[in-house]
Formats: C-alpha cells, structure tokens, sequence
C-alpha cells in the first residue's frame, strides 16, 4: 500500500459525502428545538475549536512527519495575547485582533523552529517539549503575566463589521464553523500544493528530497510556522469563547490532548484531525459522565482505537469501504 494511500490523503468519495453531511448537520444544528441549547452550542463550538487546533497539529505531524509535544505552546499564547490587547472597558475589534494574535503565536512558532527543526526524531520531540515548557513556566512564575491563576478576557471580539455580535452565541458558533471550514480547504489546498508535496516528501524520505535539491530546513521551518500560527487561530477562539485564559493551555497535557485526537481520526489528511477530536470530546464527555476514573475509560478507548483501527476512524471507514467494494465484484 502506497504511502499516500496509508494516509488516506485523496479521501473516498463516500468520506467526501460523510464530511459534508457532517457540515450541513453542523449548520443546522441550532435551528433544531430542544432544551439546554446554548450549552449544547457551547460544546460543539468548543469541539471545532480543538478540531483547528488539531488540524494545526496534523500539518507537522501527518503530513510533514514531525511530532510536536509543545504545539499547545502557541494556541495558548494568542489566548494571552487577545487577554492582554483586550482593553478594560471595551471590546476589541475581531478584524485586526484575530490577524495580530495568530502572526504572534506564527512569530513565537518561527524562533523556536528555527532552533527545533534543526534536530530529528525523538530529539525533535523533546526539544519541542522543552520549549513548551519554557513557555509554559514564563506564565506560570510571572505575576506580571497572570501567574498559575490566569487572567479574565473581558470582552468577546468586536465583529459587527461583519455583521455578528459574538457575545451571541449563535453567531459565534457560526463564525466558529466558517473558520473551520475554511482552515480545512485552506489546509487540502496547501496539502495538494508543491509546498505541501515537498512536506509530504519529507515525511516518506528527507534524505532523498535533499539529494535531489529541496532544502528541507526552510520547508519544515515554513510548515513550522504554519501550524503554530493555525494553532494561534485556536487559541484565540478558546479565549474569546471562555473568556479565560491560563498557563494550563500551553501544557504538555494539551500539547497530548491534540496527538490524541490526530492519532484518533488518522493522520494526513485534516478530516481525520476533524473527526478525532468531535470524537475524542465526545467520548471524553459521556466518560466523565460515567465515572469518576473517566482516564482508565479514555485510555482504554484510545488503545482498542490504535489496536482496530491503526490508521484512525477515517483508514476504518476506508478499509470497510474496500471491503465492500471487493464483496461487491
């Protein structure tokens, strides 16, 4: 089985049309009649969050082959960043605030990759937990910078130049699913591109792409920075959604919570980030609903996941899929 084939990169027609039924579902969602509504439209928003941050993640790691545990560095900093631009007695406008938050998670991505794509495989993987790390302690130590408590976001983004007021939660569940939608095309474009062949290229044999031309330092340095600046986009809705930000964010907990969800979805393609973590949240709620030992119950649903299905929900969904197909001649 190719490579590209393993990583379901050219998705199945019938995942193609799962995906879209998916996304109508998602559009209609809040039109539907029922009660606790806006808790249901604060769940789902939070999971589209998380699947851009996801998605975020697979560009280094399913596509470029690069496993980060400090990617959660960079969706925490433009949370902080949108906290601390914030003024005290109005809201900020969306249309500069969101650009500004990504290009400095995009920024503070590009330093340190500049430092960490110099190394490989599980060197690269520590050195980029470090750097989290790093982070994560300037926060947590600094009073000036919030401490262990955090620090509140008091206003939602200002968007009524587009017409929506975020503090609706109807609307910022909407502006969520565009920004989700539109991060996924976005990320099949690059994926399909030249830019995003010489990443995938990286990944099967980056002694073989240098010896052929293609310098793979700046590549993975591009790739770098383009997922911290998408996981930038994450973090500045999770602020703007919960109104709170604090060093927990930039993590290694969530840094992990992210690998989870790409590894449950599968990797390389961006829909499997996507399904990952709708699923990964979804079996996450209903276990902490059960029992109080919900980490035993997540745990073993990761490892019977990893076990049936080692190319994620998408590579399962695709192997019945060849089943069937052969069944059928």
């Amino acid at each position: 089985m190719s490579t590209a084939k393993a990583q379901l990169e050219k998705l199945p027609r019938s995942v193609q049309a799962v995906l879209v039924v998916g996304a109508l579902a998602l559009a209609a969602f809040p039109m539907v009649p029922m009660e606790s509504t806006d808790f249901y439209l604060q769940m789902l928003t939070q999971m589209m969050i998380l699947a851009i941050f996801a998605m975020s993640l697979d560009l280094l790691q399913g596509v470029t082959g690069l496993v980060s545990l400090g990617h959660a560095a960079y969706f925490g900093l433009a949370g902080y960043a949108l906290a601390f631009i914030t003024p005290q007695d109005a809201p900020i406008a969306l249309w500069w605030s969101l650009p500004l938050a990504a290009a400095g998670a995009g920024l503070a991505a590009l330093v340190i990759g500049f430092f960490v794509v110099r190394t490989h495989g599980i060197y690269f993987i520590m050195v980029t937990m470090a750097f989290a790390q790093m982070v994560f302690y300037l926060f947590f130590d600094n009073k000036a910078l919030g401490g262990s408590d955090g620090i509140y976001v008091n206003f939602r983004p200002d968007a009524t130049a587009v017409g929506l007021d975020l503090d609706n939660k109807t609307h910022f569940y909407y502006f969520t699913l565009v920004v989700l939608i539109a991060v996924y095309l976005f990320l099949r474009r690059v994926l399909f591109s030249p830019f995003g062949r010489v990443l995938s290229g990286i990944r099967v044999n980056e002694h073989r792409l240098r010896a052929v031309g293609y310098g793979s330092f700046g590549y993975k340095l591009a790739a770098f920075t383009l997922a911290g600046t998408l996981a930038g986009v994450a973090g500045y809705l999770w602020a703007a959604q919960t109104g709170f930000v604090n060093p927990e964010l930039m993590g290694f907990h969530m840094s992990a919570h992210a690998i989870m969800m790409v590894i449950l979805g599968g990797m390389g393609n961006f829909a499997g980030a996507i399904v990952g973590a709708f699923t990964f949240e979804y079996v996450l709620h209903l276990a902490k609903d059960l029992t109080k030992h919900w980490q035993l119950l997540m745990g073993g649903f990761i490892v019977l996941v990893v076990i049936v299905a080692p190319r994620g929900l998408l590579g399962l969904a695709d192997k019945f899929l060849n089943r069937d197909k052969e069944a059928g001649q």
